[in-house]
């Protein structure tokens, strides 16, 4: 009698395989299905009568292999010349934690931490040692890092159009809008024109028409002892940081929005909805590297079910290749 060896993930007398386990781990960490549902579809559809702690227990081996992954995509990150950032507030061990991103749109890497701020921006290890254009909302850890930001158009269009709706004897914001919206259409069009900048002849007078509109902004909303209107606020914003605000339009490979970061946290935010969080730490660092693996995996148009199976079975994919961006 001839046998073979078994295969090496074959560890018990029955036990599943790989392709099954990269199922259920693609259902909890893409789809968003609950452990015991998740076990009911493999049931129901697959006629795998998987029990509900063998689903619970599948993404801990499989974030085990995703180590290393991880140490590349943040050196990856690391040496990109744009990248964003972002964070948001999440449920772990019943607390409130703060959920981190760095993402090009190539890559993604999550962080989750009791804190917000420059301590676990420190852990994280992406920004204190990024030397690229760091996109993000404005939030003022970030300014800490690196010598060159971007701030999200996108959270200066909606301020400035609540000023105009508290403000409507005031013409400001609407220009400020208009400005910026035009200097954004002029990016794309010259993107697409292959060209490396705006030409001159249409970006210097938009420039310095926002320049202008903000100057004339503070002057209708002048200091108020104690105490500054949200207009006021926006406008000294826009004035100390207006060539972060306005990078996007000088440097054509810099975004006019932080949408990417925003993007890639969004569907943490279903996952929070459908679950609740992370009971444990442990449980959160996992779910977040393997959803981390499958968002990069997405970005860079590789076969998801694939990929984890290959990670499953000790060889993951790695981002050594791509084009960072």
């Amino acid at each position: 009698m001839t046998t073979a060896i078994g295969p090496r993930e074959a560890t018990a007398p029955v036990c599943y395989g790989p392709n099954v386990t990269a199922l259920a781990t693609y259902l909890l960490t893409y789809q968003h299905i609950p452990v015991s549902r998740t076990a009911q579809l493999l049931g129901d559809l697959m006629g795998l009568p998987v029990s509900t702690g063998w689903v619970a227990g599948v993404l801990t081996p499989v974030a085990a292999e995703l180590a290393g992954f991880e140490r590349q995509v943040a050196d990856a990150l690391r040496a990109a010349p744009v990248a964003h950032f972002d964070e948001t507030g999440i449920r772990v061990e019943a607390k409130t934690w703060w959920l981190h991103t760095a993402c090009t749109q190539t890559l993604t890497a999550y962080f989750a931490h009791k804190l917000r701020g420059t301590e676990a921006l420190d852990e994280f290890g992406i920004l204190p040692r990024f030397r690229g254009v760091a996109v993000h909302d404005g939030w003022k850890p970030y300014q800490y890092y690196g010598p060159t930001h971007a701030r999200c158009n996108a959270h200066h269009l909606r301020e400035l159009v609540a000023a105009g709706e508290e403000h409507p004897e005031h013409t400001w914001p609407a220009i400020a809008i208009k400005t910026l919206e035009k200097l954004n259409t002029a990016a794309h069009i010259a993107r697409d024109a292959g060209l490396t900048a705006i030409p001159p002849s249409i970006a210097d007078p938009l420039l310095s028409r926002f320049s202008r509109t903000v100057n004339v902004g503070l002057f209708l909303h002048p200091p108020e002892k104690g105490h500054h209107s949200k207009a006021r606020r926006l406008l000294v914003r826009l004035r100390d940081y207006q060539h972060d605000v306005l990078r996007f339009a000088r440097d054509l490979t810099v975004p006019f929005t932080n949408n990417q970061a925003e993007r890639d946290l969004r569907m943490i935010k279903a996952q929070m909805k459908i679950s609740g969080g992370w009971r444990t730490r442990h449980g959160a660092h996992t779910w977040l590297r393997v959803r981390a693996y499958i968002s990069t995996l997405r970005k860079n148009h590789i076969h998801i079910l694939t990929a984890l199976r290959d990670a499953i079975t000790g060889n993951p994919w790695l981002p050594t290749n791509i084009e960072i961006a």
